[in-house]
This record gives C-alpha cells, structure tokens and sequence, in this order.
C-alpha cells in the first residue's frame, strides 16, 4: 500500500489513482533494492527530512549513503536540493535508483562506492545534509569518513538501527562533534537527526 511521511507519499504504479494532489508523491516500485517507504527505517527517515524542510528549508547539497531504491536521494532532489548524489555498494541499487529518479523527473547522480571515495561522491561536497540509512555497523564505521564530507553545521539522518543499537551508534558520532536534535522510533527501529557543531 502507499505511504504517507509528512509531505512524502510513496507509491507503486498500481496506486497510481490513489496519489494525492497536496503531496511531493514518489513512484518507487517493490523489487530489488531496499527503499519503498513501509519499512520503518525509511520513514523515520522521511519524518526527520521534513521537520529540517519546515525548519530550515531544502538543503543545496545532499548526499545519501546506501540509496537502495534512490527514494530518499529523490525526496530531496524533488523538493529543491540543487546537488544530490546517492551512493550504493549494491551495482543493481545504483541501476534502480537511476532508473527511479527519472521516473520521478528528479535530478540525481547515482554512483557505486562502499567507502565514500568516489570522486563524484567527493566532489561536490561539502554537504548540507547526509542520508545514512544503512546499518548500525556501518553507521559506525562510517562516522569519520561522513564527517568529512559534511560542512559544520550540516545535519546527518541516520537509520538502519535498532532502538537498542542507538547508544552505540551515537557513542560513534557524538564525540565528533555531533548532537542529537531528533530521535524517532518506529516498532523496534530508530532513525536520527543529528547535527554537526
């Protein structure tokens, strides 16, 4: 079925009737790659994305880490992100995520890149805001090599995590600099807002 997350709603072709007229509606079809909006990680994801649209509006420079489906890459580029690059270590991810955004007629450049090396990934940076919805571990691993990609200030929405993986995660992120402006939980999930001093 759709999803609604704030302005977001997600849907496959067959709701297409369904699509509400005061919405951003994101067409992202189930398949192979992760992102169609049910899973509670992805719209914690779309929650806190809206809350730093209404509080700061749409941020220039978007990088999401682990896009799968390319849908919250997408949300950005279709409510006014300049420069949004999705990354995916998953090559088919990267294909679908493409394949999404054109769909969406949203602007986006997709790459494959596990490390955060890429030079379309370090390029354009540094970013306003960071997707991460991947895993707790990686999330960890990640901390220093997202950092660096995003400016002070810049806000990072973590997910992937389970509520009781939240304290390792931010032990990771807040001793960079980082606090927690925003914590989200849906079922046994959680989703961040952080922001970077």
């Amino acid at each position: 079925p759709p999803v609604r997350a704030g302005r977001f709603f997600v849907y496959g072709a067959h709701d297409k009737g369904k699509v509400p007229d005061d919405t951003v509606n994101l067409r992202i079809e189930a398949g192979a790659a992760f992102g169609t909006g049910h899973h509670g990680t992805t719209v914690g994801c779309l929650e806190a994305f809206e809350a730093v649209l209404q509080d700061q509006g749409a941020p220039a420079r978007v990088l999401d880490v682990g896009t799968g489906t390319g849908v919250l890459a997408i949300a950005a580029a279709r409510t006014g992100s300049s420069t949004v690059v999705g990354t995916d270590i998953d090559a088919p991810s990267v294909r679908i995520s493409a394949e999404n955004a054109e769909i969406n007629g949203a602007r986006a450049t997709f790459v494959e890149d596990g490390d955060l090396s890429h030079s379309e990934v370090r390029g354009p940076a540094p970013y306003d805001l960071v997707f991460a919805n991947i895993l707790a571990r990686p999330l960890i691993e990640l901390a220093g090599p997202i950092s660096g990609l995003l400016r002070p200030g810049g806000t990072a929405i973590l997910s992937g995590l389970l509520r009781a993986q939240e304290d390792e995660v931010l032990a990771a992120w807040l001793p960079l600099g980082y606090t927690a402006e925003r914590v989200i939980h849906h079922d046994a999930w959680s989703a961040l807002r952080l922001r970077r001093a």
